[in-house]
């Protein structure tokens, strides 16, 4: 796919679809921004910091929720990856850690420093999980409390828009809920020459009965090994 521009629709949702839409641009293809998914802040949380002792945050999203809803940044946040990490660090937290990975890697470095941790782990984030981290924690003996912050909800786009869209050469998926939101789209509405492209394997699995020219997921789950996919030889 090297040596043209392309046109890549951004599925995630805002901030982060501008976010990401800007470095497309900068790669010199051409960004079409329109989110699968919304980020909905849920009212009438109470944050309760009491034993706690570290943070865990799986999106940058899960970051900013928090963010908007306590000023404590005192505590050291566990991050998944470096996109939350530097979320954490906008944010104004002064000691962040990232594991560059996902879940079961955030999991294991968490682990790792248990004896740093004189409390338990709080796992700020959404009402839908990718993965299980107060479980993998609770296997390795670490305590873990979840705190729900937010949800996110489809986005529904109507023929007009859907149109210009399907025909892009490559879809960027961030999570499996935006997969899942795609999934019924294509099957409406076939695109067998767009590539798919998501942060993982385990993204793209519900797109597993749907015909692509390619799905493809980088080595790591890092955004920028993501749009490196974008200049990769098909």
């Amino acid at each position: 796919m090297s040596g043209r521009r392309k046109k890549i629709w951004i599925t995630r949702a805002q901030p982060g679809a501008s976010a990401t839409a800007e470095r497309v641009r900068g790669m010199g293809h051409e960004a079409l921004v329109a989110p699968l998914l919304a980020v909905h802040h849920l009212d009438d949380v109470t944050i309760d910091l009491a034993g706690v002792a570290a943070l865990a945050f799986t999106s940058a999203n899960g970051v900013r929720a928090f963010a908007e809803r306590s000023g404590d940044r005192g505590l050291k946040a566990f991050c998944v990856g470096a996109a939350t990490a530097q979320a954490a660090r906008a944010a104004g937290f002064h000691s962040v850690l990232s594991t560059d990975g996902d879940v079961a890697s955030l999991a294991h470095g968490i682990a790792a420093r248990r004896g740093e941790l004189k409390g338990a782990v709080l796992h700020a984030g959404a009402a839908e999980l990718a993965g299980d981290l107060t479980g993998a924690l609770a296997e390795k003996g670490v305590e873990t409390r979840r705190l729900v912050l937010y949800e996110t909800r489809p986005v529904t786009l109507d023929e007009a828009q859907l149109k210009p869209l399907l025909r892009a050469d490559v879809v960027l998926l961030h999570s499996p809920r935006a997969a899942q939101a795609l999934a019924p789209i294509l099957r409406k509405h076939p695109a067998p020459e767009m590539c798919a492209f998501g942060l993982s394997k385990a993204v793209l699995k519900p797109l597993v009965r749907v015909k692509l020219a390619a799905k493809l997921a980088p080595p790591y789950p890092l955004e920028a090994a993501l749009l490196q996919l974008i200049e990769k030889p098909l």
